[in-house]
C-alpha cells in the first residue's frame, strides 16, 4: 500500500492576500476549485460539497477544518459520503519577493483506494496538478 502523500507545489506571481483569499473565500473558490455552499476558514467548520471528474460520477465530499493559521496554513480533513476512509489536506502558504508559494499535501488517501478507482492516488495527483498549476493559477494571474 502506497501512504505517501500527494504533493504539489506552484509559485503564483502575486501577493500573499490574494493567494489565501482565493484559499479562503468562497466567492472565489468557485472560479478555480469547488462551488461551495458555505465555507469559513476557522477550526472546526464542516462543508461540503459535490465533485467528480465527470457529471456522472459526483460524490459527496465531507470536509472539516482541522488547522487554520492566517495567510500561512489551512488544513481540513476530506472523506467521501458512504464510503469508508478519511483523508486530509494541507495548504501551506509561503510569500517571497512578491510572489507566492503554494505548497499541498494530501494524506490518507490509501484510506479509499480499494472502495472505488476514482479514488485512486493516480486520480488525486492528476486533479490537484489540475487545480494548483492551471485553474488557480489562471484564475490568480489573469
Amino acid at each position: 500500500m502506497d501512504t505517501k502523500p500527494v504533493i504539489v507545489v506552484q509559485e503564483y506571481n502575486t501577493s500573499i492576500d490574494k493567494v489565501w483569499n482565493a484559499l479562503t473565500n468562497k466567492e472565489e473558490m468557485k472560479y478555480w476549485y469547488f462551488n461551495l455552499p458555505e465555507f469559513y476558514a476557522v477550526n472546526d467548520f464542516e462543508f461540503q460539497f459535490y465533485g467528480g471528474k465527470d457529471e456522472n460520477n459526483q460524490y459527496l465530499h465531507l470536509c472539516k477544518i482541522t488547522d487554520v493559521s492566517l495567510q500561512n496554513k489551512l488544513s481540513y480533513s476530506w472523506r467521501y459520503d458512504g464510503y469508508p476512509g478519511i483523508s486530509f489536506v494541507t495548504f501551506e502558504v509561503i510569500e517571497k519577493d512578491s510572489k507566492t508559494t503554494l505548497k499541498l499535501t494530501h494524506t490518507g488517501i490509501e484510506t479509499f483506494e480499494n472502495e472505488n478507482s476514482d479514488f485512486a492516488k493516480s486520480e488525486f495527483e492528476a486533479g490537484w496538478n489540475y487545480i494548483l498549476h492551471t485553474a488557480l493559477k489562471n484564475y490568480l494571474e489573469d
